[in-house]
């Protein structure tokens, strides 16, 4: 399982070194030759060091780590939920983690609970499809 460092490092190129070694991993990741599993919090401070430290916009981050789920040997089972949950960070304002809130109460049929009146009006929106 990558962690974010190695994510940030193949993605940004910042680090000769480091991107190099990440290249040659996710280069077997891409083949299917090595297996991953993404963990949701992974992604989610990626967004987060990407589009606050980097300037990365919500749209080129959401886009680059839903291309990284589309590799062959990435094996989450919940790799559905993760990609909607990206893509309505890139298209939208809500922070990642209720992004992903809502994709998985869309994936898995849950209701949200919050006292956040956005993400609120969010699932709102997905209860009436």
């Amino acid at each position: 399982m990558p962690d974010t460092n190695v994510v940030l490092r193949y993605f940004l190129r910042d680090d000769p070194e480091q991107f190099a070694q990440s290249e040659t991993f996710f280069e077997k990741v891409r083949n299917g030759r090595a297996r991953v599993i993404f963990l949701e919090g992974v992604l989610v401070e990626c967004l987060y060091v990407l589009t606050k430290h980097y300037k990365v916009t919500r749209s080129e981050a959401a886009q680059a780590l839903v291309g990284l789920l589309q590799y062959k040997g990435v094996t989450n089972p919940d790799r559905t939920v993760l990609t909607d949950g990206l893509q309505r960070f890139g298209a939208g304002n809500l922070d990642p983690v209720d992004c992903f809130l809502l994709a998985r109460s869309r994936g898995d049929g849950l209701q949200i609970f919050s006292f956040d009146k956005e993400l609120n009006k969010a699932a709102a929106k997905i209860e009436q499809l």
